[in-house]
């Protein structure tokens, strides 16, 4: 594909996994994200007085305001997540709550701030908002319940609560795969919904940027001894033996 000012649409997905929108005066987007750009632009972070004066006026979640920069200018720009899905969301008057590491750009006609449930930002008002996810988005109806780590984000609802299995969580194999990081499941922790909206749910349980399994094993190493770590050995050795 060859991208130019002429061929990039206005506001349009390129494929799945990048989208190209028109910039005219500001908008925030995430740090890294941006692809490429054309036209009159520049991009800011916190510290100009112009800057600090938007962030002011658009942003109230100091935890999340260092994870993106303003965009200034006239052109298009396209953004992509790591090959992840991204698409659009046009919003009109409405209250949009996402995971914060989904939300890759937003409008300044937007408000975003964090949400009363960690780790979550809430856009307000009327706006274009970009959102990155595992998978493409399905769209639910409430009553239901979603494996925490399937949801993207709602819209027009209450906050969730959340719903626990302990009976799951107690058992030894769950118990191995918590103390290890290397397990997560719908059956232990879920988010229950209820009300008049919508829930997006990604078609991947896997939560962006979560490590591999094999990295999330490695990283256990650095507690073991040295004895533990041949009887590590010898194990992984057998293991392969019997594949061989």
């Amino acid at each position: 594909m060859r991208l130019s000012f002429q061929s990039l649409p206005d506001d349009d997905n390129l494929g799945r996994f990048a989208y190209s929108i028109r910039v005219d005066g500001e908008m925030f987007i995430r740090k890294g994200k941006m692809i490429a750009y054309f036209g009159s632009m520049k991009f800011e972070a916190v510290g100009s007085s112009l800057v600090d004066i938007l962030f002011k006026e658009a942003m109230n979640a100091p935890m999340h305001v260092n994870d993106f920069v303003v965009v200034q200018g006239q052109g298009k720009l396209v953004l992509g997540d790591n090959g992840l899905d991204i698409a659009a969301y046009n919003l009109e008057d409405a209250t949009f709550t996402l995971k914060a590491e989904h939300v890759l750009g937003f409008q300044r006609t937007l408000r975003c701030q964090e949400s009363t449930l960690p780790g979550y930002l809430t856009l307000i008002g009327s706006g274009r908002l970009l959102a990155s996810s595992n998978g493409p988005v399905v769209f639910v109806e409430p009553p239901c319940r979603v494996d925490e780590e399937a949801v993207v984000g709602w819209a027009d609802l209450p906050s969730p609560s959340y719903r626990y299995d302990y009976q799951y969580v107690q058992g030894a194999l769950a118990a191995v795969g918590a103390a290890a990081g290397i397990t997560r499941s719908g059956e232990e922790k879920q988010l229950d919904f209820y009300g008049n909206g919508t829930v997006l749910v990604q078609s991947s349980e896997d939560a962006l940027g979560r490590p591999g399994r094999l990295a999330s094993i490695v990283a256990q190493l650095t507690g073991l001894h040295a004895s533990e770590l041949q009887q590590l050995s010898r194990e992984v050795s057998g293991r392969m033996a019997g594949r061989s």
